[in-house]
């Protein structure tokens, strides 16, 4: 049977180079990295080599760079940190958006039930955010700002340029999730106006396991991770250097890459879109494109069956596609199973049925044409079965 693989926003296959450099430091290059001998010191190097790396990629400093377990601990590495650091200035309230991940969205809530006033600014019908609204909810007591630059379920892109202008305007720090974009569009601190960024490989064929929080040099954060003076003092723990090296690499590969991959995206998008319009002329009414098209990175397609025409559970698709070797997703796979309807889809006002029902694609490089149309035949095979068992 034929097997596409289609739910790129939640992982990525490793890039083969990816591999191939992190293979000697599982087993010739073994030492700690706070080792002070040369096993130690040859560790210690690799990791700085992948940090510098980074930093150039995003335009900041090597010492601005912080590595994590992944995106989600960045988020609450900047969530927690922030708020902790700013408590004894009297500032607990914190601006974000209801379409953030849960990363964020569940450390803010966290926060809220601890003391803290948090904010969560609607989206419009298309997803995005309208930085007016950021400058309206801004107090005195606010001490951080955070909206993700591209959304993991619809694709998004939001304003962060503006909303991070208003940020520096009022003195008040920001925060991205960065964790759809990098790699895949221009991720530039300095132009976005941002003071954190998070980020994490395996969302650009890298390792899973290892992300980074970037942290503008001056800001004060409060540390969580106890135990160690690793990361200059920021993050204790013995750092994985295999994953660090892979990130690195990852990175690299990017850098050669991005421009034709998001181009090979953008490809496939109007390729989707097209078969779409094409195989299901017959059920059109059925089919909801959730986010949208013009404001959006070319990596996800996200749709939605229109709970007025029939009813369907995603996992229903989902399981429906998988059989017929299609992978997909209903959303975020940090929720995958859950039987809540998406907050994003439910944000941009589809009704609760309707936000059960929603199926997400999302391209990579490895994706062809013939697995888009490929995907679109079983998907309409799917849906359309259902919708004649609802007639019958």
């Amino acid at each position: 049977m034929r097997r596409v693989y289609l739910d790129h926003a939640a992982t990525t296959p490793i890039e083969p180079d990816v591999l191939k450099a992190m293979m000697p430091y599982f087993t010739e290059i073994f030492g700690n990295p706070s080792s002070v001998h040369q096993f130690g010191r040859e560790a210690k190097v690799a990791i700085e080599e992948a940090r510098e790396r980074i930093a150039n990629f995003i335009n900041a400093k090597p010492s601005e760079i912080v590595f994590t377990s992944g995106g989600t601990e960045a988020d609450n590495f900047a969530i927690f940190g922030i708020a902790i650091a700013n408590l004894k200035r009297g500032k607990n309230h914190i601006i974000t958006t209801q379409i953030e991940h849960h990363a964020v969205l569940d450390a803010c809530m966290f926060l809220q039930k601890n003391g803290f006033d948090v904010t969560f600014l609607k989206v419009g019908s298309d997803g995005i955010i309208d930085p007016d609204d950021v400058k309206q909810a801004i107090t005195p007591r606010t001490c951080l700002i955070s909206v993700m630059h591209v959304n993991n379920e619809i694709g998004t892109i939001q304003p962060i340029e503006a909303i991070g202008q208003i940020a520096k305007e009022y003195g008040i720090l920001f925060h991205t999730d960065a964790v759809q974009s990098f790699g895949k569009i221009d991720v530039d601190v300095d132009k976005l106006n941002v003071d954190l960024l998070s980020a994490s490989a395996h969302k650009i064929y890298g390792p899973k396991g290892i992300g980074f929080l970037y942290i503008r040099s001056g800001v004060e954060i409060e540390k969580f991770h106890h135990g160690g003076s690793q990361e200059a003092g920021r993050r204790a723990g013995t750092e994985s250097v295999p994953l660090i090296v892979g990130f690195g690499k990852a990175v690299e590969v990017c850098a050669e890459r991005m421009i034709n991959d998001f181009e090979h995206a953008k490809m496939l998008k109007e390729r989707m879109l097209y078969k779409i319009n094409d195989v299901f002329s017959e059920i059109s009414d059925v089919l909801l494109l959730n986010g949208s098209v013009d404001k959006s990175i070319p990596h996800i397609l996200n749709f939605s069956i229109n709970s007025s025409k029939i009813e369907i559970d995603a996992e229903a698709i989902i399981y429906g596609l998988d059989i017929k070797g299609v992978a997909v997703s209903n959303g975020s796979a940090c929720t995958s199973g859950s039987l809540r309807p998406s907050h994003v889809i439910m944000a941009l006002g589809r009704d609760e049925k309707t936000a059960l029902s929603t199926v997400r694609f999302s391209f990579g490089r490895a994706n062809s044409i013939d697995d888009v149309d490929y995907a679109v035949e079983k998907f309409y095979e799917v849906v359309s079965g259902f919708v004649k068992l609802a007639v019958k």
